[in-house]
């Protein structure tokens, strides 16, 4: 029997090589997990028990599209609390499953097949993949490593073409850890509105500063059109439960939410309550976790320098971007460390590894030993 066609679209999207990593790991007993970027402690219990209640009350049926009016209106408390944007309303709001749910529909709401999209390089694997599974091309504009992965402005504008509609930015940032400025924002935000672009903004781990507070864009950038892109994932502990949000104009959102309706209907109704506790209830939790980050950063960077691996400071997220040339699947054989290749994140990740801070500290501390200890002769 002949196998059936696969479109060319799926074909030629490239599997994620974390994912190749992950795989290995799973398969070593002992292996320090380095790889994923998944927060390693529990969803805190006053969401669990939000969820529990809902469940047992019945709210398990279909909602709305684009979310509950509860939860979009929780998300209107809660950038106005966390980001300073006041007077947002439910209806530029759609709640998505995941961030990743809320950038497949943005890309299919703004893309067609042959378009062009600015993704950062490196850069969080998925912003490519999305575009590539949908038809349109992904270029990769440069971060300059000698400013700490800071964007190339001159590298943007020679990638701009006619076909390109939209630029992903990300802050923090997956894989450097590098945060945007106000003023960064406001000229990347001028520059797109200039050549009739949209920014994506990719605020995933938008509570998960480490320094100072993030700046979300378009409170940096007001006019600009732009989709900003949020997720409970990362700042609650809820990566299994799959719930985000875009914050958008009204009229990007009644197309965001034509798009999930179609592929989702609605996002899980008992994760909807689930993330209403979340982002109403006490948020002592998120300053914990955040915390605990810094504390991982500062014990990393300071034994990477101990070791001599050069590392960039990450001022958000939770990743450590090292200079390295080291296989990881190599590393992982020998050491039974697992971490993400650089080149998973693009060409500019190219002699890099990333290593995860979502991981208790003396696994931090045993991986970066292990990544600076050379093979032994054969």
């Amino acid at each position: 029997m002949t196998s059936p066609a696969i479109s060319p679209e799926v074909a030629s999207t490239p599997a994620s090589g974390i994912r190749a990593v992950a795989n290995a790991a799973w398969a070593v007993p002992g292996a320090v997990h380095l790889e994923f970027g998944e927060p390693d402690f529990p969803t805190p219990p006053h969401i669990v028990e939000a969820a529990h209640a809902a469940a047992l009350a019945g709210h398990t049926r279909y909602g709305p599209s684009a979310g509950l009016p509860a939860m979009r209106e929780a998300v209107t408390a809660k950038l106005a609390r966390d980001n300073d944007l006041d007077g947002v309303t439910p209806d530029r709001v759609v709640v998505s499953a995941g961030g990743v749910g809320a950038l497949f529909s943005t890309y299919r709401t703004l893309l067609s097949n042959g378009d062009e999209i600015l993704v950062p390089d490196p850069g969080w694997t998925n912003f490519s993949t999305l575009a590539t599974m949908l038809g349109a091309v992904p270029r990769g504009y440069r971060l300059d490593p000698a400013t700490n992965h800071s964007p190339d402005y001159d590298h943007l504008d020679r990638l701009r073409t006619d076909r390109t509609r939209a630029i992903v930015i990300n802050s923090p940032s997956n894989p450097v850890g590098y945060q945007w400025t106000a003023a960064q924002l406001a000229t990347v935000g001028a520059w797109a509105g200039t050549h009739n672009l949209v920014v994506i903004s990719d605020e995933c781990y938008d509570q998960l500063w480490l320094d100072r507070p993030a700046v979300t864009f378009s409170k940096a950038a007001p006019g600009t059109p732009f989709v900003s892109v949020f997720s409970l994932s990362k700042s609650y502990a809820m990566t299994g439960w799959r719930v985000g949000y875009a914050l958008t104009t009204p009229e990007l959102a009644a197309g965001i939410t034509r798009v999930q309706e179609a592929t989702a209907s609605c996002v899980n109704t008992v994760t909807q309550h689930a993330a209403i506790a979340a982002l109403t209830g006490e948020q002592s939790c998120v300053a914990d976790m955040r915390s605990a980050y810094r504390d991982r950063r500062d014990t990393a960077l300071e034994t990477a320098k101990a070791l001599g691996l050069p590392a960039t400071r990450p001022a958000g997220a939770f990743y450590l971007w090292l200079e390295s040339d080291v296989s990881p699947l190599d590393l992982l054989h020998r050491t039974g460390t697992a971490v993400a290749p650089g080149s998973a994140f693009g060409a500019e990740g190219a002699g890099h590894v990333r290593l995860s801070l979502a991981a208790a500290k003396d696994d931090i501390v045993r991986g970066l030993r292990n990544l600076a200890t050379p093979p032994s002769p054969q």
